[in-house]
């Protein structure tokens, strides 16, 4: 039997299908469709069926998908709890946690939490506005995300939109350009800024009831117009967002929804922003989404996992920090950066 007609390309086809479930009919069908004899077709699947390789791949793989399930199962008893307590829908506003009330009611049970009156001695607080720090700092050259509003994605690319302007430049458009979404300075950019705009970080306090003060994790600067937008994605550590000037409206889902909310690519939900759209995403329709405010002085702890979407409400400026005082690592663990 001539089996030219079917080359590798055909037969790694084969055993991706075969693994993924597809009955041999269907797959005998197809390649009957695109020109193979049937009995070709029949042949070259019993092969890939019989060939240890194949066979050892298929137990591997049903053991992982056991496992998989098992974990699904755990998740969603955990998402259950919360929607019968009602847990995912509050975010506690605390004033001037303890460092012991803070690690063991949030940071150790995954909880976020809006903690107010930890940040009233900073110097950031006073002194940022868009007029001082362009009265101060206008002539420096920062790096933004510039151009967003041209990719759908912009998040993901975020790479392909970096751009260099001068302080006052960038302050000015803040100013005079009201809602936008088209640009943006975020964390992304924080290597070069950091050096541009050096004298910030030492009007930004260390907030040592939580933080490690020693750690060379300073914090991360963004500043950005009313109506800049980051997706719904979940972080690689756990991480405090700090507010410094206007407000921003984030929106959470807690970590064991992950199964409902179109994971398509990395920590990155397909869902994308504000007004979901339960057509298109009909699983969001059983997901709990907790809204908060951030107002300037406040500190929102965002834990590791924990999806959300961050909408300015006004001109803004925030600082965000990893820097715990207890092992912040989950990132070195972290395997999924392509592809869901």
């Amino acid at each position: 039997m001539d089996n030219s007609a079917v080359n590798d390309d055909w037969r790694q086809w084969i055993a991706e299908n075969l693994a993924l479930g597809i009955s041999v009919e269907n797959l005998t069908a197809s390649m009957v469709t695109n020109g193979i004899p049937r009995a070709i077709a029949l042949a070259e699947i019993g092969v890939a069926t019989q060939n240890p390789y194949f066979i050892g791949g298929q137990l591997a793989t049903n053991r992982i998908q056991t496992r998989l399930k098992k974990l699904s199962w755990f998740l969603e008893n955990q998402r259950n709890l919360n929607h019968q307590s009602g847990l995912d829908l509050m975010i506690d506003r605390r004033s001037k946690l303890t460092t012991q009330e803070f690690y063991k009611e949030y940071y150790f049970v995954n909880k976020p939490v809006i903690i107010t009156g930890m940040l009233e001695d900073w110097q950031a607080i006073s002194k940022w506005t868009l007029t001082s720090l362009k009265e101060r700092f206008g002539d420096r050259m920062v790096q933004v995300q510039n151009g967003r509003d041209r990719d759908a994605a912009y998040e993901i690319d975020q790479n392909n939109y970096r751009s260099l302007m001068s302080f006052s430049q960038y302050l000015s458009k803040i100013e005079a350009d009201g809602l936008t979404n088209d640009y943006y300075m975020t964390a992304n950019n924080n290597s070069s800024n950091r050096q541009a705009l050096k004298e910030l970080w030492a009007e930004v306090g260390r907030i040592p009831e939580y933080l490690d003060p020693h750690s060379p994790d300073d914090g991360f600067l963004w500043i950005g117009p009313a109506g800049t937008r980051t997706p719904f994605h979940h972080d690689l550590t756990n991480n405090f967002m700090a507010q410094i000037m206007g407000s921003k409206k984030i929106n959470l889902i807690a970590p064991c929804e992950s199964g409902y909310v179109y994971n398509h690519l990395h920590c990155y939900s397909d869902v994308g922003g504000p007004a979901i759209d339960y057509e298109r995403f009909p699983m969001m329709e059983n997901v709990t989404i907790s809204e908060c405010i951030l107002a300037a002085g406040e500190i929102l702890f965002l834990p590791v996992g924990w999806w959300h979407y961050v909408e300015a409400l006004s001109p803004s400026i925030t600082m965000s920090f990893i820097n715990f005082q207890h092992p912040n690592n989950a990132a070195s663990y972290y395997s999924t950066y392509g592809p869901i």
